[in-house]
Protein backbone atom coordinates (compact mmCIF):
# COMPACT_ATOMS: atom_id res chain seq x y z
CA UNK A 1 0.00 0.00 0.00
CA UNK A 2 1.30 3.52 -0.87
CA UNK A 3 2.46 4.98 2.26
CA UNK A 4 3.08 8.65 3.31
CA UNK A 5 5.80 9.54 1.30
CA UNK A 6 4.61 7.62 -1.81
CA UNK A 7 0.95 9.81 -1.51
CA UNK A 8 2.75 13.07 -0.94
CA UNK A 9 4.99 12.64 -3.95
CA UNK A 10 1.64 12.19 -5.70
CA UNK A 11 -0.25 15.44 -4.42
CA UNK A 12 2.48 17.48 -5.21
CA UNK A 13 2.96 15.97 -9.00
CA UNK A 14 -0.75 16.68 -9.22
CA UNK A 15 -1.19 20.30 -8.07
CA UNK A 16 0.23 22.18 -10.62
CA UNK A 17 -2.23 20.73 -12.78
CA UNK A 18 -5.09 20.57 -10.54
CA UNK A 19 -5.04 23.61 -8.40
CA UNK A 20 -6.83 26.97 -9.41
CA UNK A 21 -8.60 24.68 -12.59
CA UNK A 22 -12.08 23.61 -12.87
CA UNK A 23 -13.50 20.41 -13.65
CA UNK A 24 -15.13 20.33 -16.49
CA UNK A 25 -16.07 16.71 -16.90
CA UNK A 26 -15.59 13.55 -15.11
CA UNK A 27 -16.05 10.81 -16.74
CA UNK A 28 -16.92 7.13 -14.77
CA UNK A 29 -15.71 3.83 -16.07
CA UNK A 30 -17.45 2.09 -13.91
CA UNK A 31 -19.55 2.01 -11.22
CA UNK A 32 -17.66 1.62 -8.08
CA UNK A 33 -14.02 1.18 -6.87
CA UNK A 34 -13.71 -0.43 -3.36
CA UNK A 35 -17.08 1.06 -3.11
CA UNK A 36 -19.70 2.48 -5.03
CA UNK A 37 -19.57 6.25 -6.12
CA UNK A 38 -21.53 8.59 -4.42
CA UNK A 39 -25.39 9.66 -5.69
CA UNK A 40 -24.69 12.53 -8.31
CA UNK A 41 -20.88 12.19 -8.11
CA UNK A 42 -20.16 13.35 -11.50
CA UNK A 43 -22.53 16.02 -11.40
CA UNK A 44 -21.48 17.52 -7.58
CA UNK A 45 -17.74 17.88 -9.52
CA UNK A 46 -18.62 19.74 -12.80
CA UNK A 47 -17.95 22.85 -13.24
CA UNK A 48 -16.31 23.11 -9.70
CA UNK A 49 -13.03 25.17 -9.52
CA UNK A 50 -9.89 23.25 -7.36
CA UNK A 51 -9.18 25.42 -4.52
CA UNK A 52 -6.07 23.45 -2.40
CA UNK A 53 -5.00 20.02 -2.89
CA UNK A 54 -4.41 18.85 0.47
CA UNK A 55 -2.99 15.27 2.50
CA UNK A 56 -3.71 14.19 5.49
CA UNK A 57 -2.54 10.82 6.85
CA UNK A 58 -2.52 8.37 3.36
CA UNK A 59 -5.73 10.51 1.89
CA UNK A 60 -5.52 13.14 -0.86
CA UNK A 61 -8.37 16.25 0.02
CA UNK A 62 -9.07 18.42 -3.15
CA UNK A 63 -10.88 21.87 -1.61
CA UNK A 64 -13.61 22.82 -3.77
CA UNK A 65 -15.34 26.29 -4.63
CA UNK A 66 -18.63 25.15 -2.90
CA UNK A 67 -17.10 24.53 0.54
CA UNK A 68 -17.04 20.51 -0.78
CA UNK A 69 -13.81 18.70 -0.78
CA UNK A 70 -13.15 15.29 -2.93
CA UNK A 71 -11.81 12.96 -1.11
CA UNK A 72 -9.69 10.23 -2.69
CA UNK A 73 -7.22 7.27 -1.48
CA UNK A 74 -5.00 5.25 -3.56
CA UNK A 75 -5.63 1.77 -1.64
CA UNK A 76 -3.45 -0.76 -2.33
CA UNK A 77 -2.86 -0.55 -5.95
CA UNK A 78 -4.46 3.31 -7.35
CA UNK A 79 -1.98 5.77 -9.14
CA UNK A 80 -2.72 9.19 -11.02
CA UNK A 81 -1.11 10.04 -14.33
CA UNK A 82 -1.25 13.84 -15.83
CA UNK A 83 -1.78 13.77 -19.81
CA UNK A 84 -2.26 16.90 -22.12
CA UNK A 85 -5.50 16.70 -24.17
CA UNK A 86 -5.14 16.89 -27.78
CA UNK A 87 -6.85 20.03 -29.24
CA UNK A 88 -7.56 20.72 -32.48
CA UNK A 89 -10.34 20.12 -35.47
CA UNK A 90 -8.52 17.78 -37.31
CA UNK A 91 -7.02 15.31 -35.23
CA UNK A 92 -8.04 11.83 -34.25
CA UNK A 93 -8.39 11.35 -30.91
CA UNK A 94 -5.45 8.91 -29.48
CA UNK A 95 -7.53 5.89 -26.80
CA UNK A 96 -4.67 5.90 -24.49
CA UNK A 97 -6.94 4.61 -21.55
CA UNK A 98 -6.55 0.63 -20.29
CA UNK A 99 -8.81 -1.83 -18.60
CA UNK A 100 -7.71 -0.14 -15.31
CA UNK A 101 -8.31 3.59 -15.70
CA UNK A 102 -11.27 4.23 -13.78
CA UNK A 103 -11.53 7.59 -13.60
CA UNK A 104 -10.67 10.85 -15.49
CA UNK A 105 -11.07 13.85 -14.45
CA UNK A 106 -10.87 16.90 -17.56
CA UNK A 107 -10.29 19.83 -16.56
CA UNK A 108 -10.54 23.46 -18.39
CA UNK A 109 -7.20 24.29 -18.83
CA UNK A 110 -7.08 21.02 -21.55
CA UNK A 111 -5.50 18.24 -18.99
CA UNK A 112 -6.83 15.13 -18.32
CA UNK A 113 -6.39 13.74 -14.82
CA UNK A 114 -6.50 10.09 -14.99
CA UNK A 115 -7.04 7.33 -12.21
CA UNK A 116 -5.54 3.76 -12.57
CA UNK A 117 -6.58 0.71 -9.96
CA UNK A 118 -5.65 -2.57 -10.65
CA UNK A 119 -7.16 -3.64 -8.03
CA UNK A 120 -9.72 -1.49 -7.06
CA UNK A 121 -9.09 -0.97 -3.04
CA UNK A 122 -9.26 3.39 -3.54
CA UNK A 123 -12.13 5.02 -3.71
CA UNK A 124 -13.64 8.36 -3.71
CA UNK A 125 -16.35 10.62 -2.25
CA UNK A 126 -17.39 13.89 -1.89
CA UNK A 127 -18.17 15.59 1.39
CA UNK A 128 -18.42 19.19 2.95
CA UNK A 129 -14.61 20.63 3.94
CA UNK A 130 -16.07 21.90 7.21
CA UNK A 131 -16.77 17.84 8.47
CA UNK A 132 -13.85 16.75 7.65
CA UNK A 133 -12.22 16.84 11.08
CA UNK A 134 -15.49 15.10 12.61
CA UNK A 135 -15.56 12.73 9.97
CA UNK A 136 -15.34 8.91 10.68
CA UNK A 137 -12.07 8.34 8.37
CA UNK A 138 -10.46 11.69 9.66
CA UNK A 139 -11.55 12.01 13.21
CA UNK A 140 -9.28 9.07 14.73
CA UNK A 141 -6.27 10.37 12.81
CA UNK A 142 -2.93 11.22 15.20
CA UNK A 143 -0.70 13.98 14.19
CA UNK A 144 0.91 14.56 10.74
CA UNK A 145 4.11 13.44 11.41
CA UNK A 146 5.93 15.78 9.32
CA UNK A 147 4.41 19.03 11.63
CA UNK A 148 6.06 20.48 14.68
CA UNK A 149 3.43 18.59 16.97
CA UNK A 150 5.46 15.57 16.35
CA UNK A 151 8.52 16.12 18.84
CA UNK A 152 10.19 13.90 21.64
CA UNK A 153 7.82 15.55 24.36
CA UNK A 154 4.64 14.58 22.65
CA UNK A 155 6.06 11.50 22.07
CA UNK A 156 6.85 10.91 26.27
CA UNK A 157 3.16 11.43 26.12
CA UNK A 158 2.06 8.98 24.01
CA UNK A 159 4.10 6.13 24.74
CA UNK A 160 3.76 7.25 28.65
CA UNK A 161 3.38 3.66 30.69
CA UNK A 162 2.58 1.73 27.15
CA UNK A 163 3.58 -1.78 26.84
CA UNK A 164 3.18 -2.16 23.02
CA UNK A 165 6.06 -1.89 21.11
CA UNK A 166 7.81 1.20 19.80
CA UNK A 167 7.24 -0.27 16.47
CA UNK A 168 3.38 -1.03 16.85
CA UNK A 169 2.72 2.65 18.55
CA UNK A 170 4.72 4.18 15.23
CA UNK A 171 2.17 2.27 13.16
CA UNK A 172 -1.05 3.03 15.24
CA UNK A 173 -2.95 5.55 13.18
CA UNK A 174 -4.30 7.13 16.20
CA UNK A 175 -1.42 8.01 17.82
CA UNK A 176 0.82 9.15 14.31
CA UNK A 177 -0.99 10.00 11.23
CA UNK A 178 0.06 8.57 8.14
CA UNK A 179 3.45 5.89 9.07
CA UNK A 180 3.79 2.76 7.36
CA UNK A 181 5.88 -0.09 8.26
CA UNK A 182 8.81 0.81 5.74
CA UNK A 183 9.41 3.81 7.14
CA UNK A 184 8.93 2.63 10.52
CA UNK A 185 11.53 0.23 10.41
CA UNK A 186 14.13 2.84 8.72
CA UNK A 187 13.22 5.48 10.96
CA UNK A 188 13.61 3.14 14.40
CA UNK A 189 17.09 1.82 13.18
CA UNK A 190 18.15 5.42 12.20
CA UNK A 191 17.65 6.42 16.06
CA UNK A 192 19.12 3.26 17.02
CA UNK A 193 15.92 1.97 18.74
CA UNK A 194 15.18 -1.51 19.01
CA UNK A 195 11.59 -2.40 17.12
CA UNK A 196 11.02 -4.73 20.55
CA UNK A 197 11.04 -2.24 22.97
CA UNK A 198 8.15 -1.37 25.11
CA UNK A 199 6.81 2.40 24.66
CA UNK A 200 6.69 3.01 27.90
CA UNK A 201 10.77 1.73 28.40
CA UNK A 202 11.08 5.22 26.34
CA UNK A 203 10.07 7.14 28.85
CA UNK A 204 11.55 8.46 32.11
CA UNK A 205 9.69 7.60 35.78
CA UNK A 206 9.09 11.74 35.88
CA UNK A 207 7.47 10.86 32.41
CA UNK A 208 10.23 13.19 30.21
CA UNK A 209 11.93 11.71 26.92
CA UNK A 210 14.75 9.34 27.11
CA UNK A 211 17.79 10.31 25.08
CA UNK A 212 16.63 7.48 22.96
CA UNK A 213 13.24 8.72 22.64
CA UNK A 214 14.83 12.69 21.76
CA UNK A 215 16.28 11.09 18.67
CA UNK A 216 13.31 9.51 17.14
CA UNK A 217 10.86 12.80 16.22
CA UNK A 218 13.78 13.73 14.17
CA UNK A 219 14.85 10.72 12.47
CA UNK A 220 11.28 10.24 11.44
CA UNK A 221 11.52 13.35 9.53
CA UNK A 222 14.67 12.78 8.06
CA UNK A 223 13.05 9.08 6.60
CA UNK A 224 10.19 10.36 5.52
CA UNK A 225 11.39 14.16 3.69
CA UNK A 226 14.13 11.49 1.76
CA UNK A 227 11.56 9.17 0.50
CA UNK A 228 9.81 12.17 -0.84
CA UNK A 229 12.31 14.11 -2.33
CA UNK A 230 13.23 10.22 -3.96
CA UNK A 231 9.82 10.00 -5.09
CA UNK A 232 9.09 7.36 -2.84
CA UNK A 233 9.02 3.69 -2.57
CA UNK A 234 8.43 1.77 -5.42
CA UNK A 235 8.06 -1.64 -4.64
CA UNK A 236 5.29 -3.00 -6.25
CA UNK A 237 2.31 -0.67 -7.51
CA UNK A 238 3.45 2.83 -6.73
CA UNK A 239 4.28 4.97 -10.11
CA UNK A 240 4.44 9.23 -9.78
CA UNK A 241 1.97 11.08 -11.55
CA UNK A 242 4.53 11.69 -14.62
CA UNK A 243 4.65 7.65 -15.01
CA UNK A 244 8.05 7.59 -12.99
CA UNK A 245 8.77 5.29 -10.30
CA UNK A 246 9.86 6.29 -7.30
CA UNK A 247 13.25 5.37 -6.27
CA UNK A 248 13.44 5.20 -2.54
CA UNK A 249 13.84 1.60 -2.24
CA UNK A 250 17.81 2.55 -3.08
CA UNK A 251 18.73 4.07 0.05
CA UNK A 252 17.09 1.39 2.61
CA UNK A 253 19.59 0.81 5.96
CA UNK A 254 17.29 -2.50 6.90
CA UNK A 255 13.90 -2.70 5.07
CA UNK A 256 14.15 -5.95 3.14
CA UNK A 257 17.70 -6.54 3.79
CA UNK A 258 17.24 -9.68 5.89
CA UNK A 259 20.73 -11.31 6.42
CA UNK A 260 22.71 -8.41 4.43
CA UNK A 261 25.39 -6.60 7.01
CA UNK A 262 24.67 -3.53 9.30
CA UNK A 263 25.87 -1.02 7.98
CA UNK A 264 26.70 0.49 11.32
CA UNK A 265 27.70 -2.35 12.32
CA UNK A 266 29.34 -3.96 9.43
CA UNK A 267 30.10 -7.97 8.60
CA UNK A 268 29.73 -8.16 12.57
CA UNK A 269 25.78 -7.97 12.74
CA UNK A 270 23.54 -8.71 9.88
CA UNK A 271 19.90 -7.67 9.56
CA UNK A 272 17.26 -9.55 10.98
CA UNK A 273 13.54 -10.24 10.35
CA UNK A 274 10.80 -10.96 12.31
CA UNK A 275 7.06 -10.63 12.41
CA UNK A 276 5.03 -8.04 15.00
CA UNK A 277 1.64 -7.65 14.70
CA UNK A 278 1.85 -9.27 11.23
CA UNK A 279 3.79 -7.74 9.65
CA UNK A 280 8.05 -7.64 8.67
CA UNK A 281 10.08 -5.64 10.86
CA UNK A 282 13.89 -5.47 10.00
CA UNK A 283 16.47 -4.27 12.20
CA UNK A 284 20.05 -4.39 13.73
CA UNK A 285 19.99 -6.44 17.12
CA UNK A 286 23.62 -5.32 17.02
CA UNK A 287 23.34 -1.46 16.94
CA UNK A 288 19.45 -1.33 17.90
CA UNK A 289 18.69 -1.10 21.58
Amino acid sequence: MPELPEVETVRRGLSPAMVNRQIAQVELRRKDLRFPFPPNFTRRLRGREILTLRRRAKYLLADLDDQMSLIMHLGMSGSFRVEEETLGDFVHARNRLTAHDHVIFHLSNGQRITYNDPRRFGFMLVIPTADILTHPYFSHLGVEPLSKMLNAKFLARAFNERKTSVKSLLLDQHVIAGIGNIYACEALYEAKISPLREGGDLVTKKGTPTAALMRLPKTIKDVLEKAIAAGGSSLRDHRQTNGGLGYFQHQFKVYSRENEPCYNCGKNKNISRLIQSGRSTFYCPGCQK
